[in-house]
């Protein structure tokens, strides 16, 4: 080791022993069986070992954190719940994790305003139970609503499966306090709905992916809980049908439209009939399978019944189950629900995250058939996703070696860059994704991110390597 390297240690070790000193032992966990747990998220990404694990408690303690770090040069990867699918959270070489699961709590409801004050490290269910308590909801909802915090959520700008009716997790929140890298704090937690007193910033870091500053609290904007639902599983002939069903079902319900959302064949086929993950309520093979849940004040079906009566007149859809019962709103639902279980069973499989216009969502996915049919390493494709909105889910199975996954993600961004769609609707860019950022954005969008990333963290030290690499 050359006398530069010994230097570079003691200096991290110097960084460790303040950070240790500011916060306490408690807070800041150094040895490498307790920083384990933290260089990895859900994403299958192998991060590298945290230098220490920093656990703050306030905003202030935060805002100190990045002074040292700043002074020490040490880098730092923000950490909610861990859930991310595009390796965002992932330890990076030479870095210490932040992480928020200390930073929780309700601040503020304010049934009034509806709205809720959160710090950053609160669980998304949480937030989602209590606004239930007084009558209200945080319509953001994804499956890891136990684990991700509103943190992650905001900074990957979360969708799920009601951006139909509510938008993702940027149309949600009012305000944010962010502390930026060098310990300096962004606060805007006023609940004014009406607010054009010059630049938004909290739009910065809201998908930014902790790139720019490190969310602290949020101001979330709820909305009129409406206890009842209406679910209904339809079976059509091809994904142009479903479309229809959707200027349909528009047409009729309006805004009440809470969940839009897509199989196709070998999805389905794969869950109800390869694996024993779901078991199908309908008889024969269709060419698409939709799932339409509205909103119903009384908790009754009947205009779905008469909806779906319709659209069979009409000749959209084939075959079709409308719950009766909660119990049966479970059931189908878990048919939807069992992509996230599909890993053992599929093998080695590439999980593409892809929004589209949803006018040209069936045709992209009839072009990747045809484009992954002629690959010799691909074993196998699912499809399933928010067709409302345009984000389909794309499992591509192969044989688990680099070459066969870089060839099938240039295959695919390719071909999806002739689409003009994004690379990722609601996973983030991570550190997995950002090598392809290019076939999304224009050099001079590009250009124009890393100039905010060199004005806002001249050093690098936020996530570095994630959305924008290296």
């Amino acid at each position: 080791m050359d006398q530069t390297d010994i230097q570079h240690v003691s200096d991290r070790s110097a960084a460790i022993a303040e950070l240790l000193c500011a916060l306490g032992e408690r807070a800041v966990l150094t040895d490498p069986a307790d920083c384990a747990r933290y260089a990895s998220d859900q994403s299958g990404l192998t991060g590298a070992l945290p230098l220490a694990v920093v656990r703050p408690h306030s905003t202030g303690e935060v805002a100190e954190v990045l002074r040292l770090c700043t002074r020490h040069r040490l880098a730092v990867v923000p950490q909610g719940g861990r859930t991310g699918l595009s390796g965002g959270s992932c330890g990076a070489d030479g870095a210490i994790v932040l992480s928020s699961e200390r930073m929780t709590g309700i601040v503020e409801l304010d049934p009034e305003a509806m709205t809720i004050t959160v710090m950053a490290g609160t669980p998304l269910e949480t937030v989602q139970n209590a606004a239930l308590e007084v009558g209200l909801e945080y319509p953001v909802d994804i499956g890891a609503r136990g684990t991700a915090t509103i943190g992650g959520t905001i900074a990957t700008n979360a969708g799920g499966i009601r951006v139909l009716q509510h938008g993702m997790t940027r149309a949600n929140v009012l305000g944010l306090e962010a502390v930026l890298a060098d310990g300096s704090v962004i606060s805007r937690l006023g609940k004014t709905v009406k607010d054009n007193a010059g630049f938004d910033l909290k739009h910065l870091f809201i998908g930014s992916e902790g790139t720019l500053g490190i969310v602290t609290q949020a101001v979330l904007q709820l909305r009129r809980h409406v206890p009842g639902r209406a679910l209904a599983l339809l079976a059509l002939r091809d994904h142009g049908a479903a479309l229809s069903c959707l200027g349909a079902a528009r047409d009729r319900f309006g805004t009440r439209i809470t969940a839009f959302e897509g199989m196709w064949p070998d999805y389905w086929d794969f869950v109800c009939h390869a694996t024993t993950l779901a078991q199908s309520p309908l008889d024969g093979r269709h060419g698409f399978y939709l799932m339409l849940e509205v909103e119903s004040e009384d908790g009754s079906a009947d205009e779905v019944e008469v909806f779906f009566a319709d659209l069979f007149e009409r000749d959209l859809v084939q075959d079709g189950v409308l719950a009766q019962s909660v119990a049966e709103m479970r059931a189908l639902w878990s048919l939807r629900e069992a992509v996230g279980e599909v890993d053992p069973d599929f093998g080695h499989h590439i999980n593409f995250d892809i929004g589209l216009s949803p006018s040209a969502l069936g045709h992209f996915c009839d072009a990747t058939d045809t484009v992954l049919a002629d690959m010799p390493d691909v074993n196998g494709v699912l499809k399933v996703g928010h067709v409302g909105d345009g984000n389909v889910h794309l499992l591509v199975g192969h044989d688990g070696s680099r070459a066969a996954e870089h060839a099938i993600e240039a295959a695919i961004y390719d071909l999806l860059r002739d689409y003009g769609g994004s690379v990722t609707a609601e996973h983030g860019i991570g550190r997995i994704k950002a090598h392809w950022i290019g076939h999304s954005r224009s050099d001079a969008e590009l250009a124009l991110m890393r100039g905010l990333k060199a004005q806002m963290d001249p050093l690098n030290l936020l996530n570095p390597g994630a959305v924008l690499g290296g």
